[in-house]
């Protein structure tokens, strides 16, 4: 989402590590965050809920100590190994006003972890030719939608979308998905602005590059797809998704997520704010001034490059699938090699945005890690796949307001996971999979 850099892979001191496992667990207050309840609540964190196989306490030590020096409210993490969850783990205030705990299945937003969902929902259409990668997304508008002012839109094929090649570049111009307030005086329609005012504005606007001719992350880009998707079914695009991705998985908790507080899941976390972290209104009380998580943009126009809300065991279970392409539930071997192959054979770079995934090498062995993350106001999000087999997800209900000078939590966290899961000697032999997401760990039917 805004300001999301993909999380690096950096390297990591065993004395790193010692130092943050060292961290005093001593939580200090949030100064003046938008949200927060009483300082009481905050001081006296509950323990960690939720289990894990013997031999991974070093994952609880690790996340008490990151969230306490980083005065983080609350955090969940999941970690499987090989098709079986091995920790399911909570940590913190769900919402300290009201003194709720985190729980293992709570819900959280985890904002651009969205991608690879609508990007396995595509290629689960590819495969059986409803959705192929080489239509053009003008064609797959429709007539209702006008004629685009830049004659290279009719470039744009779904295989530029999934790649962020699609010609949309936010830093030369804008993210149309957070431009509320500019796409509603221009077009003249209510607040906020839908997915499909955001692309008759957008297909009223140059593009930035030529389609195809680089690399620049694009929102916008996945919410064309996921007009592709629902084109393509005839559903909406989160009914598509539950059909085709979810389901199948048994994953039965995931929904879009609401954007105002009052409309928030059962079961899902408060979102909170460093500093004053205010905004203005696009929708609600529209013009007025807003915490930034809950109305200063429109979750529900993100919907499919950013709108999901999922637990950690979901998201873990999800990445698994792909551990070993002859077993995938969701897509035939060749499908997964399609998933995570290059733009194109120029592009030699160390690490590549695949369909989806941010790949980046894992040894010096030609193996590779894939990956996402995610931000919002309010929220981080991290979900990656190991050659191992080792899946991990972590999300915070804050975001670190970073910048050049001020990496983001999962920028952070990151390394220390791996490192932590790479010094794991052995893993347990268990399964919470039907305790912590309400799905057994069977295979589906392909």
């Amino acid at each position: 989402m805004r300001r999301e850099p993909v999380g690096r892979e950096d390297g990591l001191s065993r004395g790193t590590l010692r130092r943050w496992a060292s961290l005093s667990a001593a939580v200090a207050l949030l100064g003046a965050t938008s949200g927060v309840g009483a300082a009481e609540a905050l001081a006296s964190a509950p323990a960690p809920r939720g289990d894990a196989g013997s031999g991974l306490a070093a994952f609880d030590r690790l996340l008490e100590s990151f969230i306490a020096e980083k005065e983080i409210p609350g955090a969940a993490l999941a970690i499987a190994k090989d098709g079986r969850l091995l920790l399911a783990r909570a940590y913190g205030w769900a919402d300290a006003a009201r003194s709720q705990p985190v729980e293992p299945t709570s819900l959280f937003r985890v904002a651009s972890v969205t991608k690879p969902f609508t990007a396995v929902a595509v290629l689960r259409l590819a495969a059986t030719g409803k959705l192929p990668l080489d239509a053009k997304i003008v064609d797959l508008l429709g007539p209702d939608y006008p004629a685009p002012a830049d004659p290279r839109w009719r470039n744009i094929r779904l295989l530029e979308l999934l790649h962020h090649r699609g010609g949309f570049d936010r830093d030369q111009s804008l993210d149309p998905m957070f431009a509320s307030e500019i796409i509603v005086r221009e077009l003249g329609v209510p607040p906020p602005a839908k997915p499909r005012d955001v692309i008759r504005f957008m297909l009223g606007r140059p593009l930035d590059f030529d389609p195809g001719a680089r690399y620049a992350y694009s929102n916008f880009g996945y919410c064309l797809l996921g007009r592709a998707i629902e084109r393509a079914t005839g559903k909406s695009y989160e009914d598509a998704v539950r059909e085709l991705v979810l389901a199948p998985l048994g994953i039965r908790r995931m929904r879009l997520g609401r954007t105002l507080r009052e409309d928030r899941a059962p079961g899902e976390v408060e979102y909170l704010m460093r500093g004053p972290g205010e905004g203005t209104a696009v929708m609600g009380p529209v013009g007025k001034s807003v915490p930034c998580p809950y109305g200063a943009w429109c979750l529900e126009t993100m919907d499919a490059h950013g709108g999901w809300i999922a637990s950690a065991p979901d998201l873990v279970r999800f990445a698994s699938d792909f551990r070993d392409r002859a077993r995938s539930t969701l897509l035939r071997p060749e499908w997964v090699d399609a998933m995570l192959a290059r733009y194109s054979k120029a592009d030699t770079g160390a690490r590549y945005y695949a369909s989806g995934w941010m790949m980046s090498p894992a040894g010096a062995d030609g193996r590779w890690n894939f990956a996402h993350n995610g931000s919002l106001d309010g929220t981080e999000s991290y979900l990656v796949l190991r050659p191992d087999g080792v899946s991990m997800a972590v999300i915070f209900n804050i975001r670190n307001e970073y910048s050049k000078r001020v990496r983001s939590f999962v920028s952070e966290l990151e390394p220390l996971l791996h490192q932590a899961a790479s010094e794991v000697t052995e893993w347990p032999a268990l399964d919470l999979f039907a305790k912590f997401s309400g799905q057994g760990a069977g295979e589906g039917a392909r």
